[in-house]
Order: structure tokens, then C-alpha cells, then sequence
């Protein structure tokens, strides 16, 4: 049966591709060219391949049931679509195959996934039933299978997005939950035998917010000598500038091993500051780097692709790595430099006040490096502009950088900020998509992700200063080969 509802979707796929509307199309990330795109499921290197799956409803643009969508790649860069992998209808799944994760073993393909079930109304989160199921490839694309795994414990209705290692000659899963008195927590899972599952379990950590009341699509891992606990939290009220999205994300670091509670050492920080970046699942590169890919929307977002027929995108892959503070810092991996085409090189000047510096009439697909001395430059504001709808700028007034995107057309118009730097260079690196924007501060310090919509012609890449001048150390901006099949 699941072949036969995976083959028909993929019918519906390659209809809908032939028509497909490229005006805000990415050319250097992981999308899906019809139906519905969420989060990243099952990352993994194996068998001489990156996988990426992804939830996907191939039906609509709309969020629907939900698929798991396959892609592969070499580098991380160049993804080739697959069949779909998974397809809801199954007793434990009929009303979706939601997110999980997957791991190699012995030539293996292991999918770990939700099953979810709607008790009454569909879309009634108050009525539900999900547990974690298994499905297995001995080819890495063609999976059968295997029902579940782990039901849900008793008064946990919402309980979903396992994410499975191994360590200590043991398997071990995080799952997300949602406790009788409506409080985020993870629970965490161990085995001998992945295809056996106790169902005793341990909570890992839980929320000190009374105000969130689940933790989705938790990670957790190694870095450096300490664990990680990346997760995205629901409903966190705003605080200033803080957590103006639909959802947030971010992370814990602490200390833990086997049999050992985890010791919180820092407490929860936002690891991106945009209006784009969801449920990240991380893995390990063939060499042993840590990366991390996510959604690049937010739930309840305006997402002008649903009129093409598309909606949902990937970030670029993202190495992480943990300063000497605690701190996760987050940088484009070195792979994506394969894509950079001849340097444009921006000399070193001075930005009068309120003045511009065009330098690249068409940014489609580029990336962009600047460094700004925040000591010598007394202006209001500045930094780029990107068409008429998008900027980034150092605001000097408020000592905050911003995104701000302004498309009235597709009812988009909003900012998102943070703390500047307390530093003399502030460096800027930013990736321009045909619908997004993703900017790296000083090694990794801090990002923004969002999606924008310029219109054709409306693509000028743009140096300003407002009320005084800013001073400019270096830039320097590649054009990027598209890479999209």
C-alpha cells in the first residue's frame, strides 16, 4: 500500500514541476519543487551520501499529511531529489508520518518517525495520538515499514520528533512531549536493540517557563566536552526585542553522560535572530563536523510561493562549534565557497553621510563580505540594502543590528534585532537567494535567517549611511553558480 500512495504522489510532483514558477525559486538551496516543505528530517551521512528528508505534503502548498520527502548530495551543496520515502495511511500513521531522524547501521538505513493519529476533527490539537515508529532501507531510498517502536507514555497526548545516536554501546532517542499540565519537556530513551524499545524513560530536561507548553524537534549532542540541547520551544511570550517569531528556537548547554542527570550550565539562548529559522536537526559530516540545516519559514507566515505552487525551503548547512563562554557559534560550512564564481573587491573608504555605494546591480545568487569599523563610523545607520523591501544595518542610535524587509504587495513588513557586538570590526556575511537571506556576524557570533520576495528588476545590492559617515575596512562579494536541477 505505501508504494503505491508514494507512486502517485510522485505523479502529482512531476505534473506540478513542469510548471514550476522560478521568480523566487532558490539556486543554491534544498527545496521542493511542488507541495509543501517543512522540517528537516533524518540528516545523516551514510554510505558515501548526505541524506536530507524532509516533511512534505506533495499534494498542496499548504501544510497537509504529511510525507517524508529525500534528497541526496555528495557535498551538502548538490541535492538530487529521491522517491518519496514515506507516505501516512498505515494504521499508527494514517494521519501523518511526522518528524524524526535516521542512523546507519551495519548497511542500514534506520528512519525513526512520529506516527500521528487525529482522535476526533482533523487539525484538533487537543485530540491526538503519536508515537515513534521505524521504517528500514537496504538501498537508502526504498524503506519498509515496522510499525512502532515506543508508544506514547501514559498522560502525554503530544509526544513527537525523535532523534536517535548512538554512544556508549547503547542507542539512545530525545522526544519531545508535552506533559499533563501543558509544559514543554524532552524525555529521553535507551536500547540495546534498535529495533526493541523499553518504554521506561527519563525526563531530560523540562521548561522553567510556565508560558511554553511544548518542546518540539529536540537535538542532543556533543560539543566540545559538553551536550547540547537544541530544541524549539512553543509559546514564549515576547520580551523587547526578544522572541517576536510564531516559535522560537534555541539552546541549552550542560554536562551529562549515561545514567547521570543533565547539570544545566547555560540557560536557554536564541541561536538565530531572523524571521526564518525553525526545528534545525544536526548531524555529523564525514569528517566529524557538526551541522545543522532548518526550516527557512515560520509557522503563520505570509509565503508569497504558495501562489506558485511551492512552499518551504532549507537553510544552508551550518557547521557548529562551542566557544570558551558557552556559546554556539554558527557559520556557513567551507563547502559552499565551491560555489563562488570571480570576486568583485570593494576598496577600503568612507561612506559620507547619507550617501550610497552601489556594487552589484543584480543579486540573485550571491554572497557578500563586509567589514565595517564600528570605532570610526558615527552614523545613525548603515549598511546594505537589497532592492527597495530589504536592509541590514547597524543601528547607531539603538546600538542594535536589524534585518528589516518591507513588501506591502505580499503584507509583509516587519524587523527583527539584537544586541550589537561589543567590538572595533564588526565582519558581515551574508548569503543572497532569489527568497532569502541569510547573514553571519563575526565568525559565527550571531545569524539572521529570513525569507524576502523582491520583485524582478528590484535586486540592486546597495552600500548606505544615514546622518553621518561609516567607515569600511573591506568587502568583498561573489557571484554564486546556481546548482537547483
Amino acid at each position: 500500500m505505501m508504494k503505491q500512495r508514494i507512486h502517485q504522489a510522485s505523479i502529482a510532483l512531476e505534473i506540478a514541476r513542469q510548471s514550476l514558477n522560478r521568480q523566487f525559486y532558490p539556486e543554491y538551496h534544498l527545496a521542493t519543487y511542488a507541495g509543501w516543505l517543512n522540517d528537516p528530517n533524518g540528516l545523516i551521512y551514510h554510505d558515501g551520501l548526505y541524506h536530507a528528508f524532509y516533511q512534505h505534503h506533495p499534494y498542496s502548498a499548504d501544510w497537509g499529511p504529511m510525507h517524508w520527502g529525500h534528497a541526496t548530495s555528495k557535498d551538502m551543496i548538490h541535492w538530487s531529489h529521491q522517491p518519496i520515502a514515506l507516505a501516512p495511511g498505515d494504521e499508527y500513521d494514517r494521519d501523518g508520518c511526522f518528524s524524526g531522524s535516521a542512523v546507519s547501521d551495519q548497511g542500514k538505513l534506520y528512519l525513526f518517525y512520529t506516527g500521528h493519529i487525529w482522535l476526533s476533527n482533523a487539525g484538533d490539537d487537543s485530540q491526538i495520538y503519536q508515537a515513534q515508529c521505524l521504517a528500514i532501507s537496504h538501498d537508502g531510498i526504498h524503506f519498509e515499514k515496522h510499525g512502532v517502536v515506543i508508544p506514547s507514555p501514559e498522560g502525554y497526548m503530544h509526544f513527537r520528533d525523535p532523534k536517535v545516536w548512538f554512544q556508549d554501546s547503547r542507542w539512545w532517542m530525545v522526544v519531545g512531549a508535552r506533559d499533563s499540565l501543558d509544559q514543554g519537556q524532552i524525555l529521553l530513551f535507551s536500547t540495546d536493540d534498535l529495533l526493541n524499545w523499553p518504554e521506561e524513560y527519563q525526563i531530560l530536561a523540562k521548561t522553567d517557563d510556565k508560558n511554553v507548553y511544548m518542546w518540539e524537534c529536540p537535538d542532543f549532542f556533543p560539543l566540545g566536552e559538553q551536550f547540547i540541547t537544541l530544541f524549539s520551544p512553543q509559546g514564549k511570550k515576547p520580551s523587547g526585542h526578544q522572541y517576536r517569531n510564531r516559535f522560537q528556537n534555541g539552546y541549552l548547554v550542560g554536562n551529562w553522560a549515561p545514567d547521570q542527570s543533565y547539570e544545566i550550565t547555560n540557560h536557554f539562548a536564541e541561536i538565530d535572530f531572523g524571521h526564518d529559522f525553525y526545528a534545525p536537526q544536526t548531524f555529523l559530516a564525514e569528517d566529524g563536523r557538526r551541522i545543522a540545516i532548518a526550516w527557512m519559514d515560520m509557522w503563520e507566515s505570509h509565503m508569497p510561493t504558495k501562489a506558485h505552487g511551492w512552499a518551504g525551503s532549507f537553510t544552508v548547512p551550518r557547521e557548529l562549534t562551542l566557544n570558551a563562554q558557552g556559546k554556539v557559534l554558527v557559520n556557513p560550512i567551507k563547502e559552499l565557497q565551491s560555489l563562488r564564481q570571480q570576486a568583485v573587491n570593494l576598496s577600503a573608504c568612507t561612506l559620507e553621510k547619507n550617501s550610497t555605494l552601489p556594487i552589484y546591480h543584480d543579486a540573485i545568487a550571491c554572497e557578500i563580505e563586509l567589514i565595517w569599523d564600528l570605532q570610526n563610523s558615527p552614523a545613525e545607520k548603515f549598511g546594505f540594502w537589497l532592492g527597495n523591501g530589504t536592509q541590514f544595518f547597524i543601528d547607531g542610535q539603538t546600538q542594535q543590528l536589524t534585518l528589516s524587509r518591507h513588501y506591502p504587495e505580499h503584507i509583509i513588513s516587519d524587523y527583527r534585532s539584537a544586541p550589537l557586538p561589543q567590538t572595533r570590526y564588526l565582519t558581515i556575511r551574508a548569503f543572497i537567494d532569489r527568497s532569502s537571506l541569510e547573514v553571519f556576524i563575526n565568525e559565527g557570533e550571531m545569524c539572521f535567517t529570513s525569507r524576502i520576495y523582491p520583485q524582478e528588476g528590484e535586486r540592486a545590492l546597495t552600500l548606505f549611511t544615514i546622518n553621518q559617515s561609516a567607515k569600511l575596512i573591506k568587502g568583498t562579494l561573489w557571484p554564486l553558480k546556481g546548482v537547483a536541477e
